[in-house]
């Protein structure tokens, strides 16, 4: 059974940072694209960065190019999310979301093609 576990999330200023964590176990991952989306009150999920496990290729949101990278641990199979420069528009919550179903060179940025998520963690940046 895959589980993913999320953590690091929190409350901070704008303009700091937060290190999402996100342990993956049940499975071996090293076939598995790793994403991390983001939902806000009223608003739908939307996708916020992504990693292939096999070859580290990542995929970011517009949104959050050269603020945020995600890298992945092969060690222990935990994604990170370190989030730089946060604005008051990053509050959401942030999900960890894994599938082998994807099959172009980048990952897939579509929630639909994510077949396992975590709980999720709360991010709020304050103005």
């Amino acid at each position: 059974q895959v589980q993913l576990v999320e953590s690091g999330g929190g409350l901070v200023q704008a303009g700091g940072s937060l290190r999402l964590s996100c342990a993956a176990s049940g499975r071996t991952f090293s076939r598995y694209t790793m994403g991390w989306f983001r939902q806000a009150p009223g608003k739908e999920r939307e996708f916020v960065a992504g990693i292939r496990w096999i070859n580290g290729n990542t995929y970011y949101a517009n949104s959050v190019k050269g603020r945020f990278t995600i890298s992945r641990d092969g060690a222990d199979y935990t994604v990170v999310l370190q989030m730089n420069s946060l604005k008051p528009e990053d509050t959401a919550v942030y999900y960890c979301a894994a599938t082998e179903r994807n099959y172009f060179a980048v990952p897939s940025s579509t929630a639909a093609t994510y077949d396992y998520w975590g709980q999720g963690t709360q991010v709020t940046v304050s103005s």
